[in-house]
């Protein structure tokens, strides 16, 4: 696993380095701000970044915007101080895997980054549950604006049976490469039958899209 960490305190980056490396973590490099997180992600390509979100220049979610634009199947996990909801939520929708608070123990870290490298969203105790009931709001808040929604978006079965699988995978926290693995597709095929579900459900982001995965009880199996 090659790891980019991201944050403007280099005592930090150092500290993190260290801690990454004693337990077999390869750091691939570090990024003082979001410019440079995107500049490092096309140089090394790391499979996972760790990315703060207060920083000069450009901060941590615009880059997490940008870089997963770009380069889909990269993991990016925040690590941050802040516990604000506004933060959380803009994390993941920005795309995201995981929210992670700083004053977690270096243990805790680093089972974390083992738990995202299998494919598991690693979350700061408390705050999956807060993802959820903002994701039910969304849900709600989506169907009393319009409530010719159900009309407009059509149910899973009206999707094609590949959108489904796709969907399915997805909700189940899966980057775009593991889920083209699982397929036996590329991870280019399975961005776009992404974009075409969501075109076809008239939605924006991806938290809408996983919102409504999850009424539809997608995601909750075991990957076999």
């Amino acid at each position: 696993m090659k790891v980019l960490l991201v944050d403007d305190h280099r005592l930090l980056l150092e500290g993190l380095t260290n801690l990454l490396e004693a337990h077999g973590i390869q750091v691939a490099g570090t990024a003082a701000d979001g410019l440079e997180a995107i500049a490092q992600t096309r140089s090394l390509q790391p499979d996972l970044i760790l990315m703060d979100i207060r920083m000069p220049r450009c901060d941590g979610l615009e880059a997490t915007r940008c870089i997963k634009a770009e380069m889909p199947d990269v993991k990016i996990i925040i690590l941050t101080t802040s516990t604000e909801d506004s933060d959380l939520f803009e994390a993941v929708k920005s795309g995201a895997c995981g929210y992670l608070v700083k004053s977690m123990d270096a243990e805790e870290l680093v089972a974390c980054l083992e738990q995202a490298q299998q494919g598991v969203p690693p979350f700061s105790p408390g705050l999956a549950s807060r993802l959820m009931d903002e994701f039910a709001r969304l849900a709600s808040g989506s169907e009393a604006a319009s409530p010719s929604l159900e009309q407009q978006a059509p149910a899973a079965g009206q999707l094609t049976h590949r959108q489904y699988e796709v969907l399915d995978l997805v909700a189940r926290g899966l980057s775009y490469k593991e889920v083209g693995t699982q397929l036996n597709l590329s991870p280019r095929t399975i961005k776009y039958h992404m974009a075409e579900i969501m075109a076809e459900l008239h939605m924006e982001h991806r938290a809408q899209v996983l919102a409504y995965a999850g009424r539809l009880g997608l995601g909750c199996d075991e990957i076999s």
